[in-house]
């Protein structure tokens, strides 16, 4: 047997290498989307089994097929309710994003600016907003502005400090090479500071998006607002007054799938603006 023969040809090998990359992408793929799907309905169903076995009383701890049931029930109250919520989260996040995103490159511009301001903006930060919501709700009049301002509270910090870092990570010696071609601080600002800090701005914004969506229900649990503009926090505390437990794990549900939203449309966003040009979401051979 010569040579030759004892080799398989090299067409063979590249089409079983790409074979098993291609099943290693299938396994991929079923592992990143199918199996959280199939935990999360593992614990559904204990959760279920737990409830029946131990015939605990919805006023306790309902089962999920209950809490379901109520969320298709009572979706009128409990989506009027959301979307109060959600004017006031994108709201917050879109003052925070005008605010953050504008100080951020005051910052860039003037040290003296950011030394004078960014302490404030870190108070802003560690102070817990349950405890400097009721003097807001004393000082301003407004209850929607007082809302507003305690979920800004929250989503600001983020905005603020991603895209600082972000524009002053750009490459040194692409700034060097700007300014060695004579470009103004405003063409270095737009064609590389910009471009360097979109990937830490759009990561502030993922976390932002879900910090907003958390102060605004604060906030509402800390006004005790009520009537017609009330959002979720005010409805599950209504449904604790009233012992009604399974609109209260509804209303539960109903946050955390709209967090989960929010930070998937975001994380979209991020990739669709990254995906051709950025190490972070450009595709990859697994």
């Amino acid at each position: 047997m010569t040579a030759v023969e004892s080799h398989p040809p090299a067409e063979a090998t590249v089409d079983r290498q790409e074979a098993e990359r291609e099943r290693a992408r299938r396994r991929h793929r079923i592992g990143r989307y199918v199996l959280p799907f199939i935990v999360f309905l593992a614990a559904l169903a204990g959760w279920e089994a737990l409830v029946r076995i131990n015939e605990i009383p919805p006023y306790i701890l309902p089962g999920p097929l209950l809490v379901i049931g109520t969320l298709i029930t009572d979706w009128g109250v409990l989506s009027a309710a959301l979307l109060t919520t959600l004017k006031i989260t994108f709201g917050a996040l879109a003052i925070a994003v005008a605010g953050g995103v504008g100080l951020a490159v005051l910052f860039t511009q003037s040290k003296w600016i950011e030394a004078s301001l960014f302490p404030f903006a870190v108070v802003l930060q560690v102070t817990p907003i349950i405890a400097i919501a009721p003097l807001i709700f004393i000082y301003v009049d407004s209850t929607t502005a007082g809302l507003l301002i305690c979920a800004w509270i929250v989503a600001f910090f983020p905005i603020l400090s991603n895209p600082t870092l972000g524009l002053t990570s750009a490459d040194h010696n692409l700034r060097d090479l700007f300014k060695l071609y004579g470009a103004s601080r405003w063409q270095i600002l737009r064609y590389l500071r910009l471009p360097s800090a979109m990937p830490y701005f759009l990561g502030g914004l993922k976390i932002a998006g879900g910090l907003s969506l958390i102060g605004a229900i604060v906030a509402e649990f800390t006004a005790g607002t009520g009537g017609t503009g009330s959002g979720l926090a005010f409805r599950i505390l209504e449904a604790g007054y009233r012992l009604n437990v399974p609109r209260m794990f509804a209303a539960l549900i109903l946050i955390s799938f709209t967090g989960i939203l929010i930070f998937a449309f975001f994380s979209l966003l991020s990739h669709l603006l990254l995906r051709k040009w950025h190490e972070s979401a450009l595709s990859r051979d697994v």
